[in-house]
């Protein structure tokens, strides 16, 4: 991403509360973006929201992306030139327990942003973010490119999938002959400092050895793309740029590692263990639980190609830096002075 470019820009950012969104206001921060958030409080106790104080970062309005007519108006106000979406329920395991929540968040979440840019002459580039879970997972021992069929076994996945469908149809029917280039963005597993939601591994590895616990993993030997959260975001900041300037290139992104560095969750939890020092873990046979793919990889050669995207920090060192970032802060560094020394060493990756 080029810091001129930014600077000045109006940029709305749905689910600017959470993980990923926390970490991109502070971002279009420092690139000098004028920054419009929208989304729910924090939902969870700590979170990087209120740690870093976010809400010093940018104009934050707190709105469920499911209220049309609230929403609506929000962004008509904030007259946005790129609008970057990550607002979702973004968990597999909550959403079986809360489905129909999980799809009108998702799907009709989407929705209601996609038709409040109808009309709205100030906006040029859409990234709605989706996930790599959007494809249909047949276990085959190859990373997935943007062409590949969609499905969702879990409720998650078929509604980040089913979102996909309504973002190409707002971006044909609506928004490209308005002058709106639009954008899927699908990433993998993402890690960083300041994640304290439910199930998702290192979080709960951290909650665990800072509490003396041991860490009960259910699934091992799944293959997932893990990266640094930094490694999409960058991502979604060049997409924006191009789409900006070249709105034929309008269409859907994945984001991640080289599909040869996906790693088994056993792989990331050593590196964790070897970071962190100290804890304790217990692996499970990958029976427990609901179903969840047990392979997973992405293609990126077309964010490589079209848009000269490449992941900066291997593994190993995402991971390093991850836990690094979580007993820094448990000693009492500021999260967000521990959140910008990171996007300075990312910038500076040649």
């Amino acid at each position: 991403m080029t810091r001129p470019f930014w600077r000045g820009k109006r940029v709305l950012l749905t689910g600017h509360t959470g993980f990923k969104g926390a970490w991109l206001t502070l971002w279009l921060n420092q690139l000098g973006a004028r920054v419009t958030g929208i989304s729910l409080p924090p939902i969870t106790e700590p979170n990087l929201f209120s740690l870093a104080g976010i809400d010093r970062y940018c104009e934050s309005f707190f709105c469920d992306i499911t209220d049309r007519e609230k929403l609506h108006g929000l962004i008509t106000r904030a007259r946005p030139e790129i609008v970057l979406h990550l607002a979702a329920q973004s968990l597999v395991r909550p959403s079986y327990r809360e489905p129909v929540m999980t799809f009108a968040t998702n799907v009709m979440g989407s929705a209601n942003v996609l038709d409040a840019l109808r009309g709205l002459d100030t906006v040029k580039a859409v990234i709605m973010v989706t996930t790599d879970k959007v494809y249909q997972n047949n276990e085959w021992p190859w990373p997935y490119r943007e062409g590949d069929a969609l499905g969702g076994h879990d409720p998650y996945s078929a509604s980040k999938a089913a979102s996909e469908i309504v973002i190409a149809s707002y971006r044909d029917a609506f928004l490209r002959q308005q002058g709106v280039a639009v954008a899927s963005a699908r990433a993998g597993n993402v890690i960083g400092g300041g994640d304290w939601s439910e199930d998702r591994l290192i979080p709960d590895a951290v909650r665990c050895w800072q509490s003396g616990q041991t860490l009960v993993v259910r699934r091992p030997q799944s293959v997932r793309p893990w990266q640094h959260v930094l490694e999409p975001l960058a991502g979604y900041l060049a997409l924006a740029e191009q789409l900006w300037t070249r709105p034929e290139i309008a269409g859907a992104y994945n984001f991640g590692p080289e599909p040869h560095e996906s790693a088994t969750v056993k792989d990331v939890i050593g590196m964790a263990l070897s970071s962190y020092g100290e804890g304790r873990v217990q692996y499970s046979d990958g029976s427990e639980g609901p179903h969840e793919a047990g392979y997973l990889a992405l293609d990126i050669a077309k964010a490589r190609n079209m848009l000269g995207y490449r992941p900066r920090w291997p593994l190993p060192e995402a991971v390093q830096r991850t836990l690094a970032w979580y007993r820094r802060q448990q000693q009492g560094e500021r999260a967000d002075l521990l959140c910008e020394q990171e996007i300075v060493a990312f910038e500076v990756v040649s």
